[in-house]
């Protein structure tokens, strides 16, 4: 009797003792499966502006990463110049919130080095409606407030110039100012104004111009009198782009780069944003 006591005692240790070694080959390879699984794991940041940029990422792109393994995580910025330092620096994978020619200019005026990823969309600039609800209510000697930096204020005054109220000098394109105005039937009176602030400045003059991301922001965008053409010199000069740095062609960015120009992201667009923004990929 002791001894089938001692030989079963002598059983149960060997077989815990197996059993512990098979546990700590799994727990080994488990750990290994784990870092593996870590290492694949990829979450990108991306800077952009609330709309039409980050509700594009959040909506459409994240969950098209996400099938992906990929995390998308959206930091929303209301400046300009945070996203691209922030891009620069390493803080941010990507950014999406400029076009071309503001990128080019932030590289040679701050020496950053940022590039194209993706041509995405254009923001259709459009006369909306202020104390007359159409061009053929303005009155002689009305109000239209304009954006006072050079670019804006240039397809500004070309979008009025296209609804035939102004004459613009021949040849100024997407340089023109009020000095190039060489007709005013209607002797209007341009009013420079901060971009962002013409929605809100509508009760006060007869017609505001207003890009489309701040027509979006103050829920105006459905009002619009007249906008740019997706054909018009402005669409093909100013699409907005997801700017990555020069030379970072990680495989995770060009799956963004693929999400972000899919026909889920077209159709997105199309759908939600009626004309305002226009897909040109």
């Amino acid at each position: 009797m002791k001894r089938k006591t001692i030989l079963a005692a002598a059983s149960a240790a060997l077989a815990l003792s197996l059993v512990l070694t098979g546990c700590g080959s799994s727990d080994s390879s488990s750990g290994d499966a784990g870092g593996s699984s870590a290492a694949e794991s990829v979450t990108l940041t991306v800077g952009a502006s609330p709309s039409p940029h980050a509700e594009i990422l959040n909506d459409v792109v994240k969950p098209l990463l996400a099938q992906q393994g990929i995390e998308l995580v959206v930091q929303e910025f209301d400046d300009y110049i945070i996203p691209n330092t922030s891009l620069e620096s390493g803080d941010l994978d990507a950014n999406f919130f400029q076009h071309t020619p503001y990128l080019e200019e932030f590289n040679a005026e701050n020496g950053t080095h940022l590039a194209v990823g993706a041509e995405v969309h254009f923001e259709t600039m459009a006369i909306y409606p202020g104390k007359v609800a159409s061009l053929e209510e303005l009155p002689d000697g009305g109000t239209i407030a304009v954006p006072n930096d050079t670019t804006n204020e240039a397809r500004a005054l070309q979008l009025l110039a296209a609804q035939g109220l102004i004459t613009l000098k021949e040849g100024v394109g997407l340089e023109a100012t009020v000095a190039d105005i060489v007709e005013n039937p209607k002797n209007l009176k341009i009013e420079e104004v901060v971009a962002a602030q013409i929605p809100n400045l509508l009760a006060d003059v007869d017609l505001g111009v207003a890009n489309g991301n701040y027509a979006l922001g103050a829920g105006i965008a459905d009002t619009a009198i007249a906008k740019e053409g997706a054909e018009s010199e402005a669409a093909q000069t100013y699409p907005n782009v997801l700017a990555i740095r020069e030379g970072d062609d990680r495989p995770e960015l060009q799956a963004l780069i693929e999400a972000i120009t899919s026909p889920e992201v077209k159709s997105y667009i199309e759908e939600t944003y009626a004309g305002t923004v226009i897909a040109v990929f």
